[in-house]
């Protein structure tokens, strides 16, 4: 069985620096066109000079023959401005701003302390047509971690829309029933990125056999009917859902520690996981559109023209991969998958 496709776009991806670049890279270019770069390094991504000269160290890690363009953005602070924004509009490489509330996930301390301080930069992004992205979670202590998204959404998300009705917005790796209902009820301009896994996974694989770290992000993996909310909407075919892998490189021992980080790494079979989901869901016929066409559309990018092909052809995922160093452990690691990315 083959499966050709539009070669897709991943609209979340993080692909570190440095050395780590070399492995992770070459993964996501040998499946993707293109992918919005998360600007969560440290120090974090916040100007465009910052933005243009992290763009020229991914294209250099970018393996000879494959064509592949990263679309990058900046990180929202509390300190952002209007001119940040026209800035970064104007340079015609930066995408999307990064809305990261501090404390919420890996790198991100420098985060949105008071929704309210960035006004004046979301009033820009608004006036420009840059996308606002948003890891949509409450850092309050007293919210359950599994709460943590639909409450921003309430005390946050509704709100912010209604200030900035032209903002277009990404709900970025939703994870919940209700994060599905508040995209699928908002405006047009408003749209929700889903992981391969949470597609597949729900959070029993965190203690499957003893704590795994392995499958440890944030957001945390949910319960199983947020799961098949999620795979509802992802195959539905509806043009608010589409691929972003949040696919997230970390050490193996940064992993295994007792402050272990969060993360999951997908970049080394996303297409793959995607298909399993969508076959598992009798919805193969959905992928293409999901993978490779609704992203590009609210983005106001064209679609890609040249075409990916999957065969259904099992192949062991291996335990590690280099990195910088050390080695990454990925999703599903020794474990066979059904559906294999053609060179």
């Amino acid at each position: 069985m083959e499966l050709t496709l539009t070669r897709p776009d991943d609209w979340h991806l993080h692909v570190r620096d440095s050395d780590a670049l070399t492995t992770v890279v070459a993964h996501t270019a040998r499946q993707f066109a293109r992918a919005i770069i998360m600007p969560n390094l440290q120090p974090p991504v916040t100007k465009t000079a910052q933005a243009l000269a992290y763009r020229e160290r991914i294209l250099a890690a970018v393996p000879e023959g494959l064509q592949f363009t990263p679309l990058m953005t900046l990180y929202l602070t509390d300190q952002t401005t209007a001119d940040d924004i026209v800035e970064a509009k104007n340079s015609n490489r930066v995408q999307a701003v990064k809305l990261y509330p501090a404390g919420a996930t890996t790198n991100s301390a420098a985060g949105v302390t008071d929704i309210s301080n960035t006004w004046a930069a979301l009033e820009s992004m608004q006036q420009q047509g840059m996308p606002l992205l948003v890891h949509a979670e409450v850092t309050d202590p007293d919210i359950d971690v599994f709460d943590r998204e639909k409450v921003f959404i309430e005390r946050h998300l509704q709100p912010l829309i209604q200030r900035f009705p032209q903002l277009k917005v990404v709900l970025e790796h939703v994870t919940t029933r209700e994060g599905i209902e508040f995209v699928s009820s908002a405006p047009d301009t408003v749209a929700a990125t889903i992981t391969a896994h949470h597609l597949l996974l729900n959070r029993n694989a965190m203690f499957r056999g003893g704590l795994q770290p392995h499958s440890y992000c944030l957001p945390v993996l949910k319960r199983e009917s947020h799961r098949e909310a999620l795979l509802a909407a992802a195959t539905s075919g509806s043009r608010k859902f589409f691929l972003g892998t949040d696919s997230a490189p970390h050490a193996r021992e940064r992993k295994e520690s007792s402050c272990g980080c969060a993360g999951i790494y997908t970049a080394h079979a996303a297409l793959e996981l995607y298909a399993q989901a969508f076959e598992d869901a009798g919805a193969l016929q959905q992928l293409e559109d999901f993978a490779s066409h609704f992203g590009a559309d609210f983005y106001g990018l064209p679609r890609n023209t040249d075409k990916v092909m999957l065969v259904k052809k099992d192949w062991q995922v291996p335990d590690s991969y280099p990195l910088a160093g050390s080695t990454l452990v990925p999703l599903l690691a020794g474990e066979t998958l059904h559906w294999q990315l053609q060179p």
